[in-house]
């Protein structure tokens, strides 16, 4: 047997409204909370990249590689 959508919440609770009065809504609510995390997310990325572009770039964009190796290389003080 192969159950989708509303057929298969209605087999698993026995409520044949479950999917329009509780999953239906849900999903709604899951879309707006992933808008927000796309949007959240962009500032995180726009602002690491400024800050490596600050740290690891000359003022023509090149990529200062000496700096990035040091960085990513370099011994740490405890």
């Amino acid at each position: 047997m192969k159950l989708c959508g509303q057929k298969f919440w209605a087999f698993i609770s026995g409520d044949d409204n479950l999917y329009t009065d509780i999953i239906e809504p849900l999903g709604h609510q899951a879309k707006k909370k992933n808008e927000l995390f796309v949007q959240e997310y962009a500032k995180v990325v726009n602002r690491f990249t400024a800050e490596f572009i600050g740290t690891f770039c000359d003022a023509d964009g090149n990529m200062l590689w000496e700096e990035i190796v040091k960085f990513n290389s370099a011994e740490t003080t405890p």
